[in-house]
């Protein structure tokens, strides 16, 4: 026979009572005593009940940028399509490219900067003794243009006479080249900024120059590399860059017989020399890329230059209307070493000749192992007076 609670006398149903109570308060106390956290110490992780989840079972439904790793349910970034190694960044928060604007140490960062920003950048390979030369170049380039010296001397203080110094981005490092530079602190996604990319030396004689109305020509004639005329009083080497007095640019010229056995090819076309170059920034990212590191002084680059732009005779020349005078101050040279007797600046002046033939060197080499990859004999071009660096992989 069941007995109901009836059955039971009053000291019975007290302890019944007093049981029940005691379980709840054990309970509640066994709560407050381990927190959430404490899960973790015992290896229970929260993956253990997503699991059984269907979005966390279904993985083919999340998004290709989100990795599994380390054998673990917790989602990570993975963007391939990101600059390499920012593959586990958000898109949203990369600054993949940089500039020389100066900024402020106080204040709102979007109110560093004024309304307009310099457009353009120029940039001088300077050493102490040629800074009044330099300080008249820098008087041709407005407030459109940013300023960087790059010191070969070590002196950078004693450029504060000037006002514009000190507005100006300052490198040094000793006994370097322009072309040392360039490669280092030129980089395409640091000058990205700028639609026009001077890169000068330090003795030019600029009287006959003005740098707003040279960029006007440039954009008329559609120039992604070009110089000033050169003074053709003043010793100059190529028929190409000398100035002529009857137009505004000049993209073609006659040199000696044998020199231009093609008349779309450098010297007679599609060329510039490099001690006063200017590069619109979408050439610049081609041509940065073609400087070696260690042919420092950039013997032969004008000679290579027209494989960055194409037609490159119709968009490499030489202005007329703003030209220049080559000072041709050996400068540069008087910093190299004497050696067995001969002077510091015969030194400098081999070394820029053996950089001109091991550059054509790499540059054929590199071109003939492209063609033999694509199974393509240059020779079959040459023969038919074509260009093979003119012809490009689809």
């Amino acid at each position: 026979m069941l007995c109901s609670s009836n059955c039971l006398n009053p000291a019975e149903t007290m302890r019944l009572i007093v049981s029940i109570c005691c379980g709840v308060i054990f309970g509640l106390f066994i709560g407050i005593s381990f927190p959430t956290s404490s899960l973790t110490k015992l290896n229970i992780t929260t993956s253990m009940f997503v699991s059984n989840f269907p979005i966390a079972r279904d993985r083919n439904n999340i998004d290709s940028s989100i990795k599994n790793q380390n054998g673990t349910h917790q989602v990570k970034i993975w963007v391939e399509s990101n600059p390499r190694g920012a593959e586990r960044l958000p898109p949203e928060i990369i600054a993949s490219e940089s500039d020389y604007y100066t900024r402020r140490l106080w204040g709102k960062p979007n109110e560093d900067l004024p309304p307009s920003k310099p457009k353009y950048l120029v940039t001088f390979t300077v050493g102490i003794n040629q800074k009044y030369n330099v300080d008249a170049n820098v008087k041709k380039f407005s407030d459109d243009f940013t300023i960087l010296l790059f010191h070969y001397d070590g002196k950078t203080t004693e450029w504060d006479e000037f006002e514009w110094s000190k507005r100006a981005i300052h490198v040094s490092a000793r006994k370097q080249t322009k072309w040392w530079y360039a490669k280092r602190f030129l980089h395409p996604d640091i000058v990205a900024p700028y639609d026009y990319i001077f890169i000068w030396d330090e003795d030019l004689g600029v009287e006959h120059f003005d740098a707003k109305e040279y960029i006007r020509l440039v954009k008329k004639h559609g120039l992604e590399i070009s110089q000033p005329g050169l003074d053709p009083k003043k010793g100059t080497t190529w028929q190409m860059t000398k100035r002529r007095s009857d137009g505004e640019i000049h993209m073609i010229a006659e040199e000696k017989p044998g020199v231009c056995p093609d008349s779309h090819l450098p010297p007679c076309s599609a060329f510039i020399e490099i001690m006063a170059p200017v590069f619109s920034r979408d050439a610049w990212r081609c041509v940065w890329h073609m400087i070696q590191n260690d042919l420092i002084h950039g013997w032969g680059l004008d000679f290579a230059l027209h494989k960055c732009v194409e037609p490159a005779h119709e968009k490499i020349g030489v202005v007329d209307a703003q030209w220049i005078v080559h000072q041709s101050v050996p400068s540069l040279g008087n910093q190299g070493q004497s050696k067995d007797g001969k002077a510091a600046w015969k030194g400098v002046r081999e070394r820029c000749e053996n950089e001109w033939a091991m550059f054509q060197l790499r540059v054929a080499n590199a071109e003939k192992a492209y063609f033999k990859s694509k199974g393509i004999d240059p020779s079959n071009f040459k023969s038919k007076g074509l260009d093979p660096s003119s012809f490009t992989s689809h």
